[in-house]
C-alpha cells in the first residue's frame, strides 16, 4: 500500500437566513431563502486529522458558503500548502495550493440533534506529478450528527472516499467525534478532537491511525476569535508533518 497522505480539511455547515428589508417598504423585513458567509484565518501551520500539510509553516486560509433555507448549501474553501519543500510529504507534490469544493444538506432532525451529509471534492490545481499518470484530486461524502445539550455540543461522524485512481485503487473510511463547550458567561470555549481512519489515507504502514486534538478558543469580537490546540497523530515523527504540534489560529467570520 502506498502510504502517502492528501490535504482534507472537514466542513460542517448549518444554513441560516438574513434579514432584508424590501424595496418597497423600508420599515418591513422579511427572510431570505438564501443566505451567503465567509471565513477567513491565519494558522501557524495546516494540520488536518493530525498531520501537518503546510511543512510546519504559516497558512492562509478561507472560504464561501452559499447555503438555502432549505437546508441546502454548497461552499469552497482553500488552503496554501507546503508546495514540495522541506518536510513535504515523501512521493507527493500537492503543489501550492488545496481548493475544497462540496455540497450537502444540514438541518435539524429533532429536538438538540442536527444531521449533516454531503460530498466535498479535494482539488489541488497547481499539483505536480511524480508518479506518471497519477492524480491527486478525490472525493469523499460525509454524514454526521451533532447533538446540542445546554452549553455543549457533540459530533460523531465518517467520510467515506471510495475507490479511485487517486487512492491508488483502494478506498478510505474516517470516523470521529468532537466534543465543545462554551464556559458560561466568559468569551472562552473548550474542544477535544478524536478521529480514526483506515485505508489509504494514512501515514501508517498499515494504513491505520487514530489522531487527537485539544484545545481552546477566544471570542475577541463578535467574528473575530483567536484559538490554539494541541494536535497529534499515530505514524511516525516526521518534523512538520506527524510530530505532535501547538496550532495557534487567528481567524474572522463574515
Amino acid at each position: 500500500m502506498l502510504t502517502s497522505i492528501r490535504g482534507i480539511v472537514a466542513a460542517t455547515l448549518v444554513a441560516g437566513s438574513a434579514m432584508l428589508a424590501t424595496p418597497a417598504f423600508a420599515e418591513d423585513k422579511s427572510e431570505s431563502d438564501i443566505s451567503i458567509s465567509g471565513n477567513a484565518s491565519v494558522v501557524s501551520e495546516y494540520r488536518f486529522r493530525g498531520v501537518g500539510l503546510s511543512g510546519g509553516d504559516i497558512a492562509v486560509q478561507g472560504g464561501i458558503d452559499v447555503g438555502h433555507s432549505s437546508g441546502f448549501y454548497v461552499g469552497t474553501w482553500g488552503s496554501s500548502l507546503a508546495d514540495c519543500g522541506p518536510g513535504t510529504i515523501a512521493d507527493a507534490c500537492y503543489g501550492s495550493v488545496e481548493l475544497d469544493l462540496y455540497g450537502g444538506w444540514s438541518g435539524d432532525i429533532a429536538d438538540g440533534i442536527t444531521a449533516d451529509v454531503g460530498a466535498i471534492y479535494y482539488a489541488y490545481p497547481n499539483s505536480r506529478k511524480t508518479v506518471p499518470a497519477t492524480d491527486y484530486d478525490y472525493i469523499e461524502f460525509y454524514a454526521s450528527l451533532g447533538f446540542t445539550v445546554g452549553p455543549a455540543e457533540a459530533t460523531v461522524g465518517v467520510a467515506y472516499a471510495p475507490d479511485q485512481n487517486s487512492l491508488g485503487s483502494t478506498d478510505n473510511i474516517y470516523v470521529y467525534t468532537d466534543l465543545g463547550v462554551d464556559i458560561p458567561d466568559t468569551p472562552l470555549s473548550l474542544s477535544a478532537h478524536l478521529g480514526y481512519t483506515d485505508g489509504f489515507l494514512t501515514y501508517t504502514a498499515d494504513g491505520k491511525a487514530f489522531d487527537w486534538s485539544v484545545g481552546a478558543s477566544l471570542s475577541l469580537t463578535d467574528n473575530l476569535s483567536v484559538g490554539v490546540s494541541y494536535v497529534g497523530v499515530e505514524g511516525g515523527n516526521v518534523d512538520g508533518v506527524t510530530d505532535d504540534a501547538v496550532v495557534a489560529t487567528l481567524s474572522v467570520e463574515f
